[in-house]
């Protein structure tokens, strides 16, 4: 029987999406992080969940949908989990930041106010040193900071924050400013890889980006993403 924090070939194929075969010749070729016992592959939890959010940004629509699927979490409603986590009150608009770090301190600010950041000091260095092993800037002017590892201790509930900010500012990732925020805070990796590969999805979805940009209120922006998370299927 396989530890529960790893999994097997199969298992990892079915998060992914992928045919088996695809599965263990990335795997063969170190391209997955991952080891033989007897004979057999395991993957451990924890590496693939980082190899995930490293690599997600290249995954195809059905790849996404596959790994959203994989990861359904209870504390979520699975056709909108992102306007689940996101509420008005944790959306800014314009977001009061002018540099990367400001960015990073407002958002752990607006989320917050839900009362559900029980350790801001630690979330936001959590965060930062995550965003300084690799950027989660996207080439379309947004980005979804979020700690390396989920926080079940410093925050009493999942949260999410938004914030757009006024005009772009340098946050890595690409050559394009970043003025689109998604602060992703989870207290469990299931939930964690849900809401990353819906984002995902989001933002792929045309003219996405565009419209939320025009939202000239956090109910307006929120409402929005409910409505476009309603017409994605899994």
């Amino acid at each position: 029987m396989t530890p529960p924090n790893r999994m097997t070939i199969e298992e990892l194929a079915r998060q992914l999406g992928r045919d088996v075969r695809i599965v263990e010749k990335l795997a063969s070729k170190g391209k997955i992080p991952g080891r033989k016992v007897n004979s057999r592959w395991e993957f451990q939890s924890a590496e693939i969940r980082e190899w995930i959010e490293n690599n997600y940004s290249n995954y195809s629509e059905g790849e996404l949908a596959a790994l959203e699927k994989s990861q359904q979490s209870e504390h979520l409603d699975e056709s909108c989990p992102v306007s689940t986590l996101l509420t008005p009150e944790t959306i800014e608009i314009p977001l009061q930041a002018r540099t990367k770090r400001s960015v990073m301190e407002r958002l752990v600010e607006v989320a917050g106010r839900t009362w559900h950041v029980w350790s801001p000091e630690i979330v936001l260095k959590a965060t930062l040193d995550r965003e300084d092993l690799m950027s989660t800037a996207f080439d379309e002017g947004v980005a979804i900071p979020h700690p390396r590892s989920p926080l079940p201790n410093e925050l009493g509930e999942s949260v999410m924050a938004l914030g757009i900010t006024s005009r772009g500012i340098p946050f890595g990732g690409g050559r394009e400013l970043t003025d689109v925020f998604f602060l992703v805070l989870c207290r469990d990796a299931r939930t964690h890889l849900q809401i990353l590969a819906r984002l995902g999805r989001l933002i792929r979805t045309p003219d996405f980006l565009a419209h939320l940009r025009e939202a000239e209120s956090p109910e307006e922006a929120w409402e929005f993403i409910g409505q476009t998370e309603q017409s994605l299927s899994l």
